[in-house]
């Protein structure tokens, strides 16, 4: 599955991003259909398909992903005005790519309820 995944071509290189951020663990891009100004996708460089599979060993990479939005909320000026994370689980929670991913969307006032 992994050689077929989309997000995994982009994290080689296979398939080109707008990457914003890169480390040892995780690789951020902008969504090609960003659903407001700032719209990054988050995902660990190591294929994982869904929230489904994590394993308690997975944690630290998690915590990582989470902590990489928060710097690049920052560093994309949303931080103080606010932001939605999302992570979509399977096809009924919306989730197309499966590949675990957190959207980090911001840059306006978010719509709620959600769903």
């Amino acid at each position: 599955m992994a050689d077929a995944c989309l997000f995994c071509k982009i994290v080689s290189g296979e398939i080109k991003g707008t990457i914003v951020f890169r480390d040892d663990q995780v690789t951020a891009f902008r969504d090609i259909n960003p659903a407001g100004p700032t719209h990054i996708l988050i995902v660990p460089n190591r294929h994982i398909e869904s929230v489904n599979v994590l394993e308690s060993g997975d944690e630290p990479l998690m915590g990582h992903l989470f902590s990489v939005a928060g710097q690049l909320a920052k560093s994309e000026g949303i931080d103080q005005g606010g932001y939605r994370l999302i992570i979509n689980t399977g096809a009924d929670g919306g989730q197309t790519v499966f590949h675990i991913h957190v959207h980090l969307i911001g840059g306006q006032r978010m719509k709620h309820p959600m769903g």
